[in-house]
């Protein structure tokens, strides 16, 4: 690709960055080896939900002390019920290191057990770990059904591993299964979010050619990729279509009406919507009340989007954490230092301790409450706060170092996370690129690009949209239009901001010929 190939100095490679190296160490190493599956004499059973507890919490133990195992009876059937068990509760690395133990002592899963392994990891993004307990699972004779293989498509597609996602996809035709309305809604769902225009109506017409017509999830997904394309009349065209069928208006098609009013600037029209949504007795979900929120924020309204915000609270709406940076850097730059203040002591006065403490270290992150803008501090803040961190904890935490241009602070946070056994992903490596960018670094966010395509990782149109600033904003304007066209040949459709760019970068070079 013309992309790859560009004749930019590149002083560094991803891997001998400073301070990087720890950051993105081996994507695609599965740690775990798998024992050889031996054939077990007892056959599968029923998997029974109210075994001992105390059985339970001595599994646990047994995990670590490996010695407590050889003392007691466990039978196969004890072993997959504590495998399921531990999957419900989270506990992915006690459920790993008892099925290493199970195959030491020569037993291998029933199909409940791995189908409980595999769903689970996939949820939680281990995308590596829960592709190679399927193969297992094949080869020891297993039969997924298609909900499993439609787990292990989303959650390779949410990752950006393309190529592992077209082989579940021949998974699934080689076993002879039939690909349903999930599966589609699960492609149409990724090609959406990575502004694939083309690749979103080829899924569509296989959809209906196998005899799925478009429910209110399609068509929610079809109005935002036109919105994201900047098709405004044919985004409302899908809602007129809608209205004519006498389809019902459900939460999913109200929110991308109201967010595709709201981020074009109709705010008022976004609110009308809103308002006619509770009407009709459908309660906004907090994605749309952010939604509303964010372009507000965007458009300058921030007395309304403080409103907003309150509203949302008053009705039992839990505060999403994705939402509070927008609000923190649009009160700041504004100087509302009080009214920033007035939203925490509110959240707090309503119980929210949880939100309350990431809105404070997010505070912290702008650097108006100065009490640190260090990573390992932050996370640890959260820790003491009892704030169970996820990855999608952490993206909010990266993301706002990046919007301030931290980079080495971005890095950490993204070390932090894998040293508590999470993987990266593609939504982390778009805000590492744009920390980047931020900071006027654009080698190194190139650098960020190079590992995710040696990594197998597909780049979606955030990555593109925002390579392209990073080059903009380093005044590397011939370099643009080399990424757009990247962008066009990997099948992502270039977004408003993407062609905003182009046209800024190319009005530059017209003026320096000229």
């Amino acid at each position: 690709m013309e992309l790859q190939h560009m004749k930019l100095h590149r002083p560094h490679s991803l891997l001998s960055l400073h301070k990087f190296t720890l950051v993105l160490p081996l994507f695609f190493k599965f740690s775990r080896k798998f024992s050889k599956p031996l054939s077990l004499s007892s056959s599968g059973s029923k998997l029974t939900k109210d075994y001992d507890p105390e059985l339970f919490n001595l599994s646990r133990n047994a995990v670590s002390q490996h010695s407590n195992f050889n003392c007691q009876e466990i039978s196969w059937d004890t072993y997959n019920d504590m495998l399921c068990e531990m999957c419900e509760e989270g506990e992915l690395d006690y459920a790993m290191a008892l099925l290493s133990q199970m195959e030491a002592l020569g037993y291998r899963p029933n199909s409940a057990s791995y189908s409980s392994l595999i769903a689970s990891l996939g949820d939680v993004g281990r995308t590596l770990e829960a592709d190679a307990i399927f193969q297992e699972m094949v080869i020891s004779g297993g039969r997924p059904k298609i909900g499993l293989l439609n787990l292990m498509l989303r959650s390779c597609l949410m990752k950006g591993l393309l190529d592992l996602s077209d082989k579940v996809l021949r998974a699934i035709d080689e076993m002879g299964l039939e690909r349903n309305r999930r599966t589609f809604e699960v492609l149409i769902e990724y090609y959406v979010s990575a502004g694939r225009l083309n690749d979103t109506w080829l899924v569509l017409a296989e959809m209906k050619r196998r005899g799925y017509q478009p429910n209110s999830y399609v068509y929610s997904k079809i109005i935002e990729i036109y919105r994201d394309n900047g098709m405004w009349k044919k985004a409302m065209g899908v809602v007129a279509e809608i209205r004519a069928m006498g389809m019902v208006m459900d939460r999913r098609i109200y929110g991308s009406i109201v967010d595709t009013f709201a981020r074009y600037g109709e705010l008022g029209d976004a609110l009308e919507v809103f308002e006619k949504m509770q009407e009709d007795c459908i309660e906004p979900d907090v994605k749309i009340w952010n939604s509303l929120i964010q372009w507000h924020c965007k458009f300058g309204e921030t007395d309304g989007a403080v409103r907003l915000f309150g509203r949302m609270q008053e009705q039992g709406i839990y505060p999403d954490p994705k939402i509070f940076m927008t609000i923190i850097s649009r009160l700041g730059e504004q100087g509302k230092w009080d009214v920033i203040r007035r939203v925490f002591e509110s959240m707090k006065g309503k119980g929210h301790q949880r939100s309350g403490a990431i809105y404070a270290v997010l505070v912290d992150i702008y650097g108006q409450y100065g009490k640190s803008q260090n990573a390992e501090d932050s996370v640890m803040a959260l820790k003491l706060e009892g704030v169970q961190l996820d990855p999608s904890m952490f993206c909010v935490l990266a993301n706002a170092y990046a919007q301030q241009g931290l980079c080495e602070q971005t890095v950490k946070v993204l070390q932090l996370m894998e040293a508590e056994g999470m993987e990266m992903n593609l939504i982390m490596l778009n805000v590492l690129i744009n920390s980047f960018a931020v900071a006027g670094r654009h080698i190194e966010a190139l650098s960020v690009y190079h590992h995710m395509r040696e990594s197998g990782i597909s780049p979606d149109v955030v990555t593109y949209s925002t390579l392209m600033k990073a080059f903009l904003w380093a005044k590397k304007f011939d370099q643009v239009p080399k990424i757009y066209n990247e962008m066009e040949a990997s099948g992502c459709s270039p977004d408003r901001k993407a062609r905003e760019m182009l046209k800024s970068a190319l009005l530059v070079l017209e003026q320096r010929q000229s």
